[in-house]
């Protein structure tokens, strides 16, 4: 099956821009650029007019309900939620409910990057409007259709219903009357009342669940265009490099192969959109275009990251952590807390690079064709795509169409653009439709890797044994030096990600970074710098527990201190705060407090463990969110490690899609797993040592652990991320299961027995 090639076509009602001060202030959204009003009049042209009261809701005249979805599908199920919340509100039967994707379109559809665990909570409350607006303006036509109050009136189940008379219409009776109403103001939007939701909170199957297991589902690689050719590029093995010479002369031999073409490298350090650059191979199938790769002979300048190994450059950071570094988070004198504590404990942590390798690998169809190209590709970034193949080929972007289709898997590696502009340089050099393979071997040695790092940690004990001091000093490549060279030390955003936000009770605390130049493409990987810092302080606050002789459980909720909320934003000049408000999303240590207890309760932490078994714990705020994560870990005579089960506590305020949530959960830790036992990327003479996955170890079925529980905190709180937030606890928390059960610690990743 193939999408047509025309984009989906929904009859709109006329849109009235508002200023973007004002929208944000209605909508509670954080975003940039210009956003087109959600309260609009609609200019009717007959009885069959749909009612569109804003871009992402249509009613037809048949009753339909079109839904647009416009973030992008990569399983966790946002393509059902947002819709959802529109079709609860509007008292819509999900039955009579069609999602369609939208393009990559900032004009009409506002932010559209997937990514940063966001979606839910940007337009939880925009998607309640939208419905309640819609829903509104249908009880008022059907009032005005029978003389009677709108208060009188009441949408239930995809028909108004007059209660008194038992009169009833449908949606799409109503939808040419409603349609020549004016919108209701952003100040008389009634919501339904959280008892009358019929939808959120609840447990709905994603709408793409039918053609998965039926095998119709489009993803980027199944997409066709009459007269595609195939394309795959060879690139220098070391980020950086240049092509001094190639020949061709073997690779054109080979049959099927029509062109082979260079796309300049732009060297190192080099924008996230721009392709590394290398030599492409244009055929009439995928098997010729990889098997005339094979044939060619290119001389490389492997360019400046030529000698990087990643065994000399953990001595170097290993060297920095134990000196001084960078303060960016001071409270007390963590220095008279280290020289007058009556003990001092101190551990390293380190993490190696980590690769996204998601099922699908990264791959793009494009036509450039007079002047326009129209890209068809599995993105969670379609606006920053849409300008990144304007640049690149000189069009105006509105000469340059991102259709978006579903992911199969992507983990943070396909907002980044870069597979996308090589697909449309390769159509517009050859002139051909061109879809654009990248293998499992293209994608772990090109990845935008997630950061290696160490973590030294210092803590300070008084005679009673209370901590008195924490000192976390951190030091890996900042993701900004991809992109400069002048970004040589972790940005402030980065080590909010789960290091100076700590949120435990002790009277000094220092936290600090060091210089690391980067040395390879490093992007963010699902939840991004929380990984290496949420293992490295939950691992420590066990160690703190053990030395105590406290109970983990007990050492948590003691450190945390009183039920408070943290004002950040007043100790930290610059606090982020995900990018939200801390007046509108507090850092709670009562909720974290929740999230501890509920796990144990789940868990039944405290019971009596077989010889081999263990129980460990991690809490970790992330994203907005509070979880709390309970690994159990068999270790048998032999040494073997399994993880019979895994409970999560979630505190993410209220749930839209049960389904989801769960899944994201039960999907995270799988991820977590395989980057805790298996994972790890390593570089020597500049390139990555792992090709595939019989080098780069994925979490195996015998792996994974075998029932993974997830508890959700019932909440009235605003909706947060969950995509990113199963991730960072879980490999604190199966590191001390394992010395729950031997006695040993584990302070690198991958974790290794015996």
């Amino acid at each position: 099956m193939r999408p047509s090639t025309s984009n989906t076509t929904l009859q709109e009602s006329i849109i009235k821009k508002i200023d973007r001060r004002t929208f944000l202030k209605a909508s509670g959204m954080t975003v940039t650029g210009i956003i087109l009003g959600m309260q609009v009049s609609c200019s009717p042209s007959g009885d069959a007019t749909p009612f569109s009261p804003d871009v992402f809701l249509t009613i037809n005249a048949d009753g339909s309900v079109i839904l647009v979805a416009h973030r992008s599908e990569m399983g966790t199920g946002i393509r059902t939620s947002l819709p959802l919340i529109i079709a609860d509100e509007l008292e819509a039967d999900w039955k009579r409910v069609k999602v369609v994707q939208a393009e990559g379109d900032e004009s009409k559809y506002g932010n559209q990057n997937t990514d940063g665990s966001f979606s839910v909570r940007m337009f939880f409350e925009p998607m309640r409007k939208t419905g309640a607006m819609a829903r509104m303006m249908l009880e008022q036509a059907a009032a005005n259709q029978w003389g009677v109050p709108a208060s009188e009136c009441k949408a239930v189940n995809h028909e108004v219903v007059h209660e008194a008379s038992g009169k009833k219409l449908e949606f799409g009776k109503l939808a040419a009357d409603a349609s020549k109403l004016a919108a209701p103001k952003e100040e008389d939007i009634v919501f339904k009342k959280k008892s009358e939701w019929k939808y959120i909170g609840k447990s709905t199957s994603i709408v793409d669940i039918q053609d998965i297991i039926s095998g119709n589902t489009i993803y980027g690689l199944d997409v066709n265009l009459p007269g595609i050719k195939y394309a795959t590029v060879l690139r220098c093995p070391v980020v950086g490099g240049t092509v001094k010479h190639f020949s061709a002369d073997r690779a054109k031999q080979f049959p099927g192969v029509l062109q082979v073409l260079e796309i300049k490298s732009k060297g190192f350090p080099t924008d996230f959109p721009n392709p590394l650059g290398g030599i492409v191979v244009v055929a009439d199938s995928t098997w010729s275009a990889i098997s005339a790769r094979k044939e060619l002979e290119v001389e490389w300048d492997l360019g400046p990251n030529a000698t990087y190994a990643t065994d000399d450059y953990f001595k170097e950071m290993l060297a920095k952590v134990k000196s001084k570094g960078h303060v960016r988070r001071e409270q007390g004198s963590i220095d008279n807390a280290i020289s007058g504590a009556a003990h001092v404990m101190e551990a390293t942590y380190m993490i190696p690079h980590l690769a996204h390798a998601p099922m699908e690998p990264p791959c793009a169809v494009a036509s450039v064709k007079d002047g326009k190209c129209e890209v068809w590709a599995p993105t969670q970034h379609p606006q920053w795509a849409k300008g990144s193949v304007a640049g690149a080929l000189n069009l105006e972007e509105a000469n340059v169409t991102v259709n978006v289709t579903l992911l199969g898997g992507a983990f943070g590696r396909k907002s980044k653009p870069d597979y996308i502009v090589e697909a449309a340089l390769a159509s517009q050099m050859s002139g051909f439709p061109i879809k654009l393979i990248w293998t499992r071997e293209d994608d772990i040695q090109h990845d935008f890797f997630h950061a290696c790092s160490v973590q030294h940690i210092r803590v300070a004990f008084d005679k009673q044994q209370k901590v008195t001091g924490w000192n976390h000093r951190s030091v890996f490549p900042p993701i900004g030096g991809t992109a400069d060279a002048k970004e040589t030390e972790p940005s402030f955003g980065e080590l909010q990600l789960g290091m100076v936000d700590f949120p435990y009770d002790i009277p000094n605390i220092s936290c600090e970074s060091h210089e690391a130049l980067t040395k390879t493409r490093i992007g963010w990987l699902r939840s991004v710098s929380n990984i290496q810092h949420a293992f490295a302080i939950g691992s420590m606050l066990d160690e703190v527990a053990a030395y105590r002789k406290v109970d983990p459980v007990a050492n948590l909720i003691e450190l945390l201190g009183s039920d408070r909320d943290i004002p950040f934003d007043k100790t930290m000049e610059g606090f982020e705060n995900y990018g939200e408000p801390i007046q509108k999303f507090p850092w709670s240590t009562k909720r974290l407090r929740g999230v501890i207890e509920l796990v144990a309760d789940k868990s039944g932490w405290g019971k009596s463990m077989p010889k081999g078994h263990g129980l460990g714990i991690c809490a970790h705020r992330s994203f907005l969110t509070y979880v709390a994560c309970v690994v159990h870990v068999v270790i048998d005579e032999a040494g073997k490690l399994s993880i019979p089960e895994v409970h999560y506590a979630v505190d993410c305020g209220i749930v839209v899609n049960r389904n989801s949530v769960i899944n994201q959960f039960e999907g995270g830790a799988v991820f977590a797993s395989g980057a805790a036992l298996k994972g790890g990327i390593t570089f020597k003479d500049g390139h990555p040592e792992q090709t595939n996955f019989d080098s780069y170890f994925v979490a195996r079925m015998n792996d994974c652990p075998k029932q993974i529980f997830v508890h959700l905190v019932e909440s009235d709180e605003k909706p947060t991320g969950v995509g990113e937030p199963p991730v960072p606890p879980f490999a604190p928390a199966l590191a001390n299961a394992i010395f729950a059960a031997t006695g040993k610690r584990n302070r690198t990743l991958p974790i290794t027995l015996g």
